[in-house]
């Protein structure tokens, strides 16, 4: 029997009420009332609705772009502090301004860094977070960081699919790393595709580096923002012989002309989850929920166990 007493609540950023609710429903729990005052000029106040004294909080919201869901995370946060939450989680399926992970060129910010560490200033004791766009920003946190892949969501889905000639590709040289971690729990080839781009969101040039001849390719990737990386290379792979190509990204960004990419595209089907809510319908769009993974997890966390088993890489 368990001997943890600390009650755990959960809480869901506007942004993310929609896999909030999913989330709180897998962890046995009432999604918690938060109210917001809103003032003329754009400013809002979040209030909890419901005492929180000496409890452990989850705060469940992804920090994609626009600012005010990070802003509105922050003051979250901070307010749960000041209303003595014992353990204050936040709980981000989507960290936002991850591409921001170093100076790759002089006079610019390193944003994921800036944002771990406003996380952590605004009073979080704990991250849970999904799919990093790169590892090693676990590291700009001086808190514990449970770092969970989308690989436990999406491996049985393409195991189901029973695909022959089943060939695992990166995008671009920098997925190199998971692409190969699928291939060998799937036991399958792998290609890269190497690209060059003009500037951001812009790509010049693209070749495929292995054989897809007769290949049912599914290509890997952390994000899918404008769909511009990922129906070139669906499209150079259909005209290097491949039978078929589907790609799974954690996170729908699908900014810009993304919808009209994709439908456009040799694409059979782009596989996502819900950590960012998709804002338009599409037939070769399938959603697979995320909610249960990170439910699990809080479980784990509030009951002091191992999230190992939790962890396909």
């Amino acid at each position: 029997m368990s001997t943890n007493i600390i009650e755990a609540k959960v809480f869901a950023c506007t942004q993310s009420e929609s896999i909030g609710k999913e989330i709180a429903s897998a962890f046995g729990v009432k999604l918690g009332k938060i109210s917001f005052h809103n003032f003329s000029d754009g400013e809002y106040q979040p209030s909890f609705e419901e005492t929180i004294r000496g409890s452990r909080i989850f705060l469940i919201g992804s920090t994609n772009p626009n600012s005010e869901n990070l802003m509105e995370l922050l003051l979250m946060i901070d307010a749960a502090k000041r209303a003595s939450a014992r353990h204050i989680t936040a709980v981000i399926p989507y960290f936002g301004w991850a591409r921001q992970d170093r100076k790759d060129k002089p006079r610019v910010p390193i944003g994921a860094k800036l944002i771990a560490k406003l996380i952590e200033t605004a009073g979080a004791t704990r991250l849970i977070t999904m799919d990093l766009h790169a590892d090693q920003i676990q590291g700009f946190f001086e808190k514990p960081v449970d770092h969970l892949y989308a690989s436990t969501i999406f491996i049985p889905y393409i195991q189901n699919l029973k695909l022959d000639n089943l060939t695992i590709a990166s995008p671009d040289m920098g997925g190199s790393k998971r692409a190969y971690a699928y291939s060998k729990f799937l036991n399958c080839n792998v290609v890269i595709c190497y690209k060059q781009r003009e500037k951001a969101n812009i790509i010049s040039h693209m070749e495929v580096i292995g054989d897809v001849v007769d290949k049912n390719v599914v290509l890997v990737d952390d994000m899918v923002d404008t769909a511009g990386t990922l129906t070139k290379a669906a499209d150079l792979m259909i005209e290097r012989g491949a039978k078929s190509v589907r790609a799974i990204c954690t996170h729908p960004l699908l900014s810009g002309d993304a919808y009209v990419r994709i439908e456009n595209s040799n694409l059979s089907e782009l596989i996502v989850t819900d950590s960012i809510p998709t804002k338009k319908q599409s037939k070769k769009i399938r959603v697979l929920s995320c909610a249960k993974l990170f439910a699990e997890v809080m479980k784990n966390v509030h009951n002091n166990k191992s999230i190992n088993p939790f962890f396909i890489k």
